[in-house]
């Protein structure tokens, strides 16, 4: 298991969810929802400023599939940003992220929370899943989770 804090990725058209790990890649926990930014750039800023902040040396974006694992509409917004990320230079591992959202919401209910009040932190919850599921897979394998994702990248390419 490579040690370092990751940040976990859940990309969606209004939000961006943010989770990071702890230094030994145990555990994820939620940090921010980012909104996506009108100008393209603002959103990959404010990820790149708290990459920074919590000294990250990857990014695991979550790779948004259908059930069958044909690529959607949100696959290649996700593959677009993450390469947006990889263009500046971060490390980005693009992880399957199948039912992130679904649980998220699942466990945020099961917690008590409203539909209305899940809005602000479910894709912060999606994050946290998507990370999460990428420490635990890191460390059953002994490989690094998905696959890491070239700057020149992006959806077209895939």
């Amino acid at each position: 298991m490579r040690s370092g804090v990751r940040l976990g990725i859940d990309v969606g058209r209004a939000r961006i969810g943010v989770a990071r790990s702890d230094a030994g890649g145990m555990l994820a926990v939620p940090i921010e929802t980012v909104a996506r930014a009108a100008d393209g750039d603002g959103d990959v800023r404010r990820v790149l400023e708290l990459a920074e902040e919590y000294g990250a040396f990857e990014l695991v974006v979550g790779h948004p599939l259908s059930m069958s694992g044909a690529a959607t509409p949100s696959t290649d917004d996700a593959v677009g940003f993450a390469g947006r990320l990889a263009a500046a230079g971060s490390v980005v591992r693009l992880v399957d992220e199948r039912l992130s959202t679904v649980s998220a919401q699942q466990a945020l209910r099961a917690s008590g929370r409203s539909t209305r009040t899940q809005r602000p932190v479910v894709d912060q919850v999606a994050a946290v899943i998507i990370l999460q599921h990428a420490l635990d897979s890191e460390r059953a394998s002994g490989n690094p989770p998905g696959r890491a994702l070239r700057p020149d990248e992006g959806p077209s390419t895939l």
